[in-house]
């Protein structure tokens, strides 16, 4: 990873956050740096603009991106993937959906371990899923 978005994960987790991802590149004609950021208790636009003030100031004073460009702060999404360990047992408590390789589940995370993971469903049942079965896990919203 280069070392200026390094230094953004260091900035973004010093505040309390998570950094989910990091993207560089053009959208509709220009370049955005758009920063992606979690938190246990969500995250608002107040969050948002208090993280970007920060990526701001390092970005200005540092300099490390030669082109001109745009900064865009926000929430890593009510649906996202989770894509690692860390992901998925900071996930525990909240609502999930599952796709294994022949079956989809949903419900809400209860445990979670390096081996396997355990929902509750709509139904009530507790459902034991081997991590080697999921081919998607991602946040859910529960209606």
């Amino acid at each position: 990873m280069e070392a200026w978005k390094l230094k953004i994960k260091e900035l973004v987790e010093n505040m309390n956050y998570y950094l989910y991802d990091i993207t560089f590149g053009p959208r509709e004609g220009e370049l955005v740096l758009s920063v992606e950021i979690d938190h246990d208790d969500g995250i608002t636009i107040d969050d948002c603009v208090k993280v970007s003030d920060v990526i701001s100031t390092y970005l200005d004073e540092a300099d490390p991106i030669d082109s001109s460009y745009g900064l865009e702060v926000t929430s890593a999404g009510a649906e996202r993937e989770l894509r690692t360990y860390d992901e998925i047992k900071r996930a525990h408590g909240h609502y999930v959906y599952i796709k294994t390789f022949d079956q989809i589940y949903e419900g809400t995370l209860e445990d979670v371990t390096e081996s396997d993971i355990t929902i509750r469903e709509k139904n009530k049942q507790k459902t034991t899923i081997f991590m080697t079965d999921i081919e998607l896990i991602r946040m859910a919203i529960d209606f």
